[in-house]
């Protein structure tokens, strides 16, 4: 009966997992992406921004873009220090070097989604596709945390 269970317990966790705890991790040709996230963002809020990172596993390749359903104007930014005061900016694309990363994160290089057609809400998973210059298109779900969360 204790085998019984024990197995019955570990398939249980095999075919729930993917739901939610893998959802911010996909693999596109000569890419890994993992650890995504969006910060949970007061009703009044109108932007929002996306953190993860991205791994190339191949040849160097640019994230040139992304979509979703969760915004009307998707940009991606930076901050930069401009005369002790940090400022987002906008950039063209986020390079991301043959066998390194690109890490989108709090305070650097993310996802920034402008003018929200939602409320971003703790647990709610939000459907992005990002768009590559070599890999092309690569959907994923990132899921949204606290406001404030880091990782």
């Amino acid at each position: 009966m204790k085998r019984r269970s024990a197995i019955l317990g570990c398939a249980m966790m095999f075919v729930l997992a993917p739901i939610g705890a893998f959802a911010q991790e996909a693999t596109a040709s000569g890419l890994a992406i993992s650890g995504g996230f969006m910060r949970a963002s007061p009703m009044v809020a109108a932007a929002g921004a996306g953190f993860m990172t991205i791994r190339s596993t191949g040849p160097e390749d640019r994230l040139v873009a992304f979509r979703s359903p969760a915004c009307s104007q998707p940009e991606l930014h930076t901050h930069v220090n401009d005369n002790g005061m940090m400022r987002m900016r906008q950039v063209d694309a986020i390079d991301i070097p043959a066998g390194g990363e690109a890490v989108l994160q709090p305070g650097g290089l993310h996802l920034m989604f402008i003018n929200l057609t939602e409320t971003l809400e703790e647990g709610a998973q939000v459907p992005v596709t990002l768009v590559f210059e070599k890999a092309g298109e690569v959907a994923i779900e990132l899921p949204v945390k606290r406001a404030g969360a880091m990782n």
